[in-house]
């Protein structure tokens, strides 16, 4: 996903963190997305400056192409500069997310 600029990540996404972004890719029967919804919103509210956005990957399909997103969910997560530090898909382990922040941050 090299070549992704913050301001077009800005413009897919909404709103960036100020250290770092937990991106959710996930659709409205999917029992993994809902638990990962939990998990990442638990470790952004333990990191100061990171910011949990789940968007609808049947609502945008345009950008699930685009990011080649095959199943949900999909998490990435982005640096500050909303570069790609981590794209896993299925339901990450809380751990995973952690390490993966320590990376972006």
């Amino acid at each position: 996903m090299a070549g992704w600029r913050e301001s077009e990540v800005r413009e897919l996404v909404g709103r960036l963190g100020e250290r770092a972004t937990l991106v959710q890719f996930s659709s409205a029967f999917c029992q993994p997305c809902r638990a990962t919804r939990r998990v990442l919103a638990e470790v952004a509210e333990m990191v100061p400056g990171v910011c949990h956005v789940e968007i609808d990957a049947e609502a945008e399909l345009d950008l699930v192409r685009a990011l080649r997103i095959l199943k949900t969910p999909t998490v990435l997560v982005l640096d500050a500069q909303g570069d790609i530090v981590l794209r896993a898909s299925g339901q990450p382990r809380k751990a995973d997310v952690i390490a993966a922040l320590g990376k972006a941050l």
